[in-house]
Parts: structure tokens; C-alpha cells; sequence
């Protein structure tokens, strides 16, 4: 049997008296490799620090059997010691006073992987690392010999890497074997058996409701038929057993309806599948364009102080496809999209692009809106479909209330996001727009892209969410920009 590395029990966990987490009994064994997955707020980093002791519960026990190490996605780097073989491979600076995103979480995994531990708990690792990072990443991981329990929105590395999922909803911790798209498959035929068993229950409760008014009309028949004249009541022999007999048939109908009545009461009612309002976004008739290429370059050269990033290159980037632009980390991907952003003279950009640009950094608003205005004093389209768009992004109920400037970053970025799509543009430039969304919020994302009309020219690492989305792939590699 498996030896157990870490266990809840009967623990809860609240905030300012919410409640995160419920959990009755949860346990890690010796080579499990767990993927926590579940909406930004919902308590995914909140159950690894539960694990790592970096938080105690409100109520329970937390028991930890193992030598471990913790990742967490939002601190610096310390100042441990590092192999010299991992400095190579990672490529890390010799001074790393002033590491930017990648390099600090290309330092923070160097660190990790410099010792062995029998467990690991990592959180978000894959956040401003690119493909070559990520390479590294799947690589120590793969045959990591002991518990593994990961936090990622990348769930092309969740199927690599585990074969478990634990899903966060409502507090509680669902499980499910088998990887992220297993996971998925299991959820999708969960929501097919709601629907069938929504199904079968509104076609009970509608027989059951015919039988019940078909006993009361039967009654009601039986109770007229008792009200004859008097005379009728004379000429019928043993009218007085016949009354008797009708009362009694009544009665009997009734206790009918009423048994009935007792069984569509103790019918458990399932709720239906809720389906979304379908989204298309259309941007107004002013702003279409009608050049084939709205954004080009002819033997474009990109240079940022001595550091060439792109040298002679040309390229046609096709009106209303989605183009994805990969890379490694200082390429030029986020330096091209400013360039466009800024329709630098040396490109050849429509006169009528109206462009709307989402950048790496975390957004903050200083206007007094709430969510929902923020979005309609910004857009042409009606509040029924301002919130459909905002649900999809995780703004239900109370939400759509919020102050925009009381929002945390996550929630910034996925406003800022509905803004653009909701916005008067022809054009989205999107740099790293999946670094810090939920893996529900990036599927939300790709419907978003998907319904756009528009031309949307995206930087990512992210290998699922380019396949799903992007019309053309290019790579950023030694000074060119290839297709793929």
C-alpha cells in the first residue's frame, strides 16, 4: 500500500466568515500526480498552502509525512543555493539583481530541482516561462519519482504531467482520475446525464400532472352525477345505495388525485442544463475594412538599443483571421505588437485600423463605475448581452455591482479583456492574455476569439490555446519570423 505524504481531515477554511474550503477527508499518497484545477477565487492556491503549512485551517488537521518543497507562483526568488548545470540549462543571468518574470521563475524551478524532495507542490510554474522553459519544466517532471500536486492553467502540461484532478467548487473538492482532458470528457458526459435526467423528470412530473386532473375530472363527473332531481331520485330503485356508492367513488378519486399529487411531491427535481446565450461580436459598419492585408511589412527591421530582434522580415497578416506570434523569452513578440500598436511609419497598417491593445501588466481603474457600467458606457450592445459576455468571464450576481476599482488584478485583466471585445475596434492586439486566467476563463477567451469578426494578432506560449484558436502561427526565431 502507498504511503501517505499528506492528509485533511474534517478541515474547513474561511475568510472574514466565508467559507473557501470543506473538505472531510483528503489524502496525497506516495506517487500520486494531482492537478488542481477550479475559478480564480474558488481556493486552489489556498488548499496547496493548507498542504505546505504555509496557512493553518480554521477548523481540522493537516498532516504532513514527507520532506517537501513548495513553488508559489507570486514570490520572489530566494537566494538558495542552485546546481551549476541548471544555471546552463535554464540559461539564467550571472547577476540576477534585476530578473525579469521569466528569469525569476526560470530561477525559482532551477532552485526546486536542485535537491530531491519526496513530494512536490507547485503553483502556476508555467507563468512568463516560454516554450523552452516549458520544455525544461515537462521534462523534470515527467519522471519525477514521488507525490506531485500541481496548480496550472496550461492544460496541455496538466495531461502530460498528472493523472489525477481535483476539482474546487463551492468549497468542496471533487475527484476525478485520469488527466485534464479525461477530466473533461467525464464532465461533458455528467452534464449529458443532467440533461437526459432533466429530461425524464419533467416527462414524470407532466404524466403525473395529467393523471392528478384526470382523477379530478372523474370526481367532478361523479359529484354532478350525484346532484339529480328529486324526481330522478324517486324513479331510481335503491337510490339510497347509489348515492352511497357515487359519494364513495368521489372520495376514492380524490384520495386518488391526492396520492398522486404525494408522488410528484417526492419526485427530485433536476435541474437543466444551463446554456449560454450564444456569442458574436459585430463591429459596426463604420469600422470595416476592406484591404485583404490591414496590417503588413515589407523587409521590416526591428532593433531595440544594440539588440536586433528582427531583421529584414516581411509579412501579410490576412483581414479578420486570428495569427498567433510564439517565441522565445526577448525574441520580440511583445515588442513587434508595440510597434503595431504604435503603427510604427515603417509598417504598412490601414488607415482605418482602430486598435484595441490588451498588455502584459495588471490593469487598474480609477473611474467610480461598476462593472456593468464600465462595459455599457463603452459599447453599442445591450445589457443582455453585456452580461452574457460578463458571465462568461466570471462576473455573476453581486459581481456585475463591484466597483471597478475594488477589483483584485485577475479580475482587472478579465474586465479589461470584455472591454476590448465589447469595444468600437477592427483590430486586437493581445500580448500573453492567458498568463493569469483560470483554465474556465481561457476557454471562455477562446469563444471570444472565435465570435470576434475582427483581426486579432496574439503573442503566446500557450500550445492548446494557439491550436484552438489561431488561423496562422509564427515563431519568432534568430531575427525572422517563420510560419509554421
Amino acid at each position: 500500500m502507498e504511503q501517505i505524504c499528506f492528509e485533511l481531515e474534517h478541515v474547513e477554511m474561511s475568510y472574514f466568515d466565508k467559507e473557501i474550503l470543506k473538505i472531510d477527508r483528503l489524502a496525497v499518497h506516495q506517487f500520486d500526480r494531482i492537478g488542481i484545477v477550479g475559478k480564480n477565487g474558488a481556493g486552489k492556491s489556498t488548499l496547496l498552502k493548507l498542504l505546505a503549512g504555509k496557512e493553518q485551517p480554521t477548523k481540522g488537521k493537516v498532516h504532513r509525512y514527507n520532506e517537501f518543497a513548495y513553488f508559489a507562483q507570486l514570490e520572489a526568488p530566494s537566494e538558495t543555493d542552485i546546481d551549476p548545470s541548471l544555471v546552463g540549462k535554464l540559461k539564467l543571468p550571472k547577476d540576477s539583481r534585476a530578473l525579469s518574470g521569466g528569469e525569476q521563475t526560470r530561477k525559482k524551478l532551477a532552485q526546486l530541482f536542485t535537491h530531491y524532495y519526496e513530494a512536490l507542490l507547485i503553483d502556476e510554474p508555467t507563468t512568463h516561462l516560454d516554450q523552452e522553459g516549458i520544455a525544461f519544466l515537462v521534462d523534470q517532471l515527467r519522471y519525477y519519482y514521488g507525490a506531485l500536486v500541481l496548480i496550472s492553467h496550461d492544460r496541455e502540461l496538466l495531461n502530460e504531467l498528472v493523472t489525477t484532478i481535483w476539482e474546487i467548487e463551492d468549497g468542496e473538492v471533487k475527484v476525478y482520475s485520469g488527466n485534464y482532458s479525461e477530466y473533461m470528457t467525464q464532465k461533458q458526459v455528467q452534464r449529458e446525464q443532467q440533461q437526459q435526467a432533466h429530461e425524464q423528470y419533467i416527462k414524470e412530473k407532466s404524466r403525473l400532472e395529467k393523471a392528478v386532473e384526470e382523477k379530478m375530472k372523474k370526481a367532478q363527473k361523479v359529484a354532478q352525477e350525484g346532484k339529480m332531481s328529486k324526481r330522478e331520485a324517486k324513479a331510481k330503485p335503491n337510490k339510497s345505495f347509489m348515492t352511497k356508492s357515487k359519494g364513495t367513488s368521489q372520495k376514492t378519486m380524490q384520495k386518488a388525485a391526492k396520492a398522486i399529487e404525494s408522488r410528484m411531491g417526492k419526485l427530485q427535481e433536476v435541474q437543466a442544463v444551463v446554456e449560454e446565450r450564444p456569442i458574436i461580436f459585430h463591429p459596426s459598419k463604420t469600422l470595416e475594412l476592406h484591404n485583404k492585408f490591414p496590417i503588413m511589412a515589407d523587409r521590416f527591421t526591428l532593433q531595440i538599443e544594440n539588440k536586433l530582434l528582427l531583421d529584414q522580415v516581411s509579412f501579410q497578416f490576412p483581414l479578420g483571421k486570428k495569427i498567433a506570434i510564439t517565441g522565445n523569452n526577448g525574441s520580440g513578440k511583445s515588442t513587434l505588437l508595440t510597434h503595431i500598436a504604435d503603427k510604427d511609419p515603417n509598417l504598412i497598417i490601414s488607415p482605418k485600423a482602430v486598435i484595441g491593445y490588451f498588455k502584459q501588466m495588471s490593469y487598474q481603474f480609477t473611474t467610480d463605475e461598476t462593472v456593468l457600467q464600465f462595459v455599457k458606457n463603452r459599447s453599442q450592445y445591450d445589457e443582455g448581452f453585456l452580461r452574457t459576455v460578463l458571465h462568461s468571464m466570471q462576473f455573476v450576481g453581486t459581481d456585475l455591482q463591484k466597483s471597478v476599482k475594488s477589483l483584485s488584478g485577475g479580475e482587472a485583466i478579465r474586465l479589461q479583456l470584455c472591454h476590448l471585445f465589447l469595444g468600437e475596434y477592427n483590430i486586437l492586439l493581445l500580448d500573453e492574455p492567458t498568463n493569469f486566467l483560470d483554465i474556465y476563463a481561457i476557454e471562455a477567451l477562446e469563444k471570444f476569439i472565435h465570435a470576434y469578426k475582427g483581426t486579432i494578432i496574439f503573442v503566446s506560449h500557450d500550445q492548446i490555446f494557439m491550436k484552438r484558436v489561431a488561423d496562422y502561427i509564427y515563431l519568432i526565431e534568430q531575427q525572422r519570423l517563420k510560419p509554421l
